[in-house]
């Protein structure tokens, strides 16, 4: 997974090598068809979520990293590691940011269900 990060990272200005690594990451998925989760009858459905924000981590503009993981049960069905578009000013800045996403992404998640 972390190749999906290191592509999506260069998105806005891509190069030939990262056209070809996304076609080989579409490969990969197109194998892996038949696999998917597997919930038993009666089970917990909680939808749970873990986060953690690191203010400041990348040196080169100062910007924050968000990193999140969603649980449906025991189950992981979705995580999140991003890089935020904004500046921080300090940690309970940047853990507001990184809150107001995940709650975005927990709503969205939680009208599906």
């Amino acid at each position: 997974m972390v190749v999906v990060i290191l592509v999506a990272i260069y998105q806005s200005t891509p190069k030939q090598s990262h056209l070809l690594a996304t076609k080989r990451i579409f490969r990969y998925l197109k194998g892996t068809t038949g696999c998917g989760l597997w919930y038993l009858k009666g089970k917990d459905f909680t939808l749970t979520t873990y986060t953690y924000v690191d203010w400041a981590s990348c040196v080169d503009d100062k910007k924050s990293t968000s990193d999140g993981a969603f649980y449906l049960g025991e189950s992981l069905v979705a995580w999140l590691s991003k890089k935020q578009t904004s500046i921080s000013l300090s940690t309970i800045e940047t853990e507001y940011i990184a809150a107001a996403a995940y709650c975005t992404q927990v709503l969205w998640m939680k009208q599906t269900l």
